[in-house]
């Protein structure tokens, strides 16, 4: 808009990016995996939905900087979501 280019994120921003990123492509592909046998279809979806406006709302907030503590916070939220995931699975199905 102003003819200059933006400016080269720092390491760090790249790495919570990056974090971001995995956890997003992670949920896409519980998403499917999900549609396809479904199970879990829900939690999937939701998780998808909750990643697409907390990444987005948070980045809003934060003006933009991926190294802000609110959307760092948000990116910690996900990870523990997959915790959780992970526990799910690993229990398995009632006896």
């Amino acid at each position: 808009m102003n003819g200059k280019p933006p400016p080269d994120l720092t390491p760090e921003q790249k790495r919570w990016a990056f974090g971001a990123a995995t956890l997003f492509l992670t949920a896409i592909g519980l998403l499917g995996y999900s549609i396809q046998s479904g199970v879990l279809v829900p939690f999937a979806i939701g998780w998808v939905v909750l990643q697409a406006f907390g990444y987005a709302g948070s980045l809003k907030r934060a003006g933009g900087d991926m190294a802000h503590p609110l959307f760092k916070g948000q990116v910690l939220v996900h990870f523990v979501a997959l915790g959780l995931l992970v526990a799910i699975i690993l229990k398995g199905p009632p006896a």
